[in-house]
């Protein structure tokens, strides 16, 4: 480590600490502080990929220093540090100024909605950063892998995994979108208020997007993706701080009312548990009333954002004591609502499955086979897999075997993988009695 990129001093444990222990403390930091550090340190180098590079050698420099010097009090103020006295190493070579400072640029002259209210430097690195990721001018995709990759410190490889393609097509797709945003010299500040509804809205649906893919994982070993879900979160907890209006609001409302069932969402063996034989007692009770606390914010905001409605359903969900005793006509009525918000296949096929569950599985089996000819649902696992349950409640066992069989092919994760098969075979077991 150069004397430039020496941090200051802001405490350390004792001399001497255990590998392990210095392990855990970077991973930790990883997890608390990627995020502003990097966010900070593209203020100073106005390039991305020189800020990223930055920060994973302030990161790489923690491993190094914190066993012999011990970890530092402020973990992030000593990346931060770290990074930004690399950063300014490296742009004091004159070709890599020239190359850095047309690339991102920051219009100094229009403030953030929340400039007055907060130092810039504090709130609004952080919140830079997200909206640039998810600038309007990307790609949805781009967003997304951008958002996984600079603000959530994934690696590469986890975000392709997250989204079912191959590392080296996620690598050229980050490359793309960091190219594009040098080029079109897209600003990196917060929108100015009047770009700051639809704005919120992007960065909304990113933050949703990988909760989703961390809540119900398309692929791999484990049903949760815990580190996109954990990200998620708290992207909502920052934006809702940093941006307290409405559909923020009802963003983390609903993210906190889902995740409250998580303990009870898997078994020991990793297998899904439905939500109608989950233990209710081991709900979050804490993260539900905050996700309630949050959905009459949201609601007192203005009208209702999609996100709001979607976390009423959820709210119905977890008032109810037991399954049986669910309101199924409030969750009906809630998606038609949703349905004139945010029209979507999905939501079709979610209230087709509440309309089964108000009025029994022959109507829900028919509201879904409205759906069989939707192109976006041809091969959505759970479709196949809401007939196959229809089916099987019906006791129509070869329709439902041949059901089950499609939600298996389109099926790549382990876990639900596990959870149909045992469901086939038990529909098999009752044809043949």
């Amino acid at each position: 480590m150069t004397e430039s990129e020496k941090p200051t001093a802001h405490g350390s444990a004792d001399a001497g600490t255990s590998d392990a222990d210095v392990g855990a403390a970077v991973a930790a930091a990883h997890r608390a502080h990627w995020a502003a550090v990097l966010a900070a340190t593209v203020r100073v180098t106005r390039d991305l990929d020189i800020a990223e590079e930055c920060v994973q050698d302030a990161y790489t420099q923690a491993l190094r220093a914190w066993p012999s010097a011990g970890i530092p009090e402020h973990p992030g103020a000593w990346l931060r540090t770290v990074a930004g006295n690399r950063a300014r190493d490296l742009l004091r070579r004159e070709s890599v100024w020239r190359r850095a400072m047309p690339l991102l640029v920051e219009d100094a002259t229009v403030p953030g909605p929340q400039d007055a209210a907060e130092p810039p430097a504090v709130a609004d690195d952080t919140l830079r950063l997200i909206f640039t990721c998810c600038h309007p001018a990307l790609s949805r995709e781009a967003r997304v892998a951008l958002t996984l990759r600079l603000v959530c410190g994934l690696s590469t490889a986890e975000v392709a995994r997250a989204f079912l393609v191959q590392e080296s097509t996620m690598a050229a797709r980050i490359t793309r979108a960091k190219k594009k945003i040098a080029t079109a010299r897209i600003p990196y500040r917060v929108p100015t208020a009047a770009d700051l509804p639809e704005r919120v809205s992007t960065v909304c649906d990113v933050v949703h997007l990988v909760f989703t893919t961390g809540s119900n994982a398309p692929v791999g070993a484990a049903l949760i993706r815990e580190d996109l879900v954990a990200s998620a979160i708290g992207l909502a907890r920052t934006l809702h701080r940093l941006l307290p209006v409405a559909e923020p609001a009802g963003l983390l409302a609903l993210l906190l009312l889902i995740d409250a069932r998580r303990s009870t969402r898997t078994a020991d063996d990793g297998q899904p548990i439905l939500l109608a034989d989950q233990d209710r007692s081991r709900w979050d009770r804490p993260l539900i009333a905050e996700g309630a606390d949050l959905l009459t914010e949201a609601l007192r905001g203005g009208p209702p954002t999609r996100y709001a409605v979607q976390a009423a359903i959820a709210a119905v969900h977890a008032e109810a004591p037991d399954f049986q005793a669910t309101d199924w006509s409030e969750i009906v009525a809630l998606y038609d609502v949703l349905l004139r918000l945010w029209p979507s296949p999905v939501v079709e096929l979610n209230r087709a499955v509440a309309i089964g569950m108000r009025d029994g599985a022959r109507a829900g089996l028919v509201a879904l086979d409205e759906l069989a000819a939707e192109p976006a649902l041809a091969t959505y696992r759970y479709l196949s897999a809401a007939r196959a349950d229809f089916l099987r409640r019906l006791k129509q066992w070869p329709q439902a075997i041949t059901a089950y069989e499609e939600a298996l092919l389109l099926t790549d994760n382990e876990p639900e993988r596990a959870f149909l098969a045992a469901r086939l075979a038990e529909v098999r077991r009752a044809a043949r009695s």
